[in-house]
């Protein structure tokens, strides 16, 4: 099974868009609440330069973006590449 990570707020619309595209598909992920863990926060600004809104989503470490770029990948069949680890 993959490796789903999504940093993420409690209160955050396209969070939830993103878990309800991924509760979909059957898939179950790691939620790391930046709000609620600094270091949750300083790790995601790491791995993701630049990035100062959530979601965060990487899937086996690799990072995809936000739900926008979560909901482009399923359409384009790069989602299901990166859920198989190509």
């Amino acid at each position: 099974m993959a490796d789903i990570e999504i940093y993420s707020t409690a209160v955050c619309p396209y969070c939830i868009a993103a878990k309800n595209l991924l509760k979909s598909k059957g898939l179950a992920w790691q939620e790391l609440r930046i709000d609620a863990d600094p270091a949750a926060r300083a790790a995601m600004q790491e791995r993701a330069p630049g990035a100062r809104t959530v979601p965060q989503i990487f899937i086996n470490g690799v990072h995809v973006g936000g739900f926008d770029q979560l909901a482009a990948a399923d359409r384009s069949g790069r989602l299901a590449e990166l859920l198989a680890g190509a």
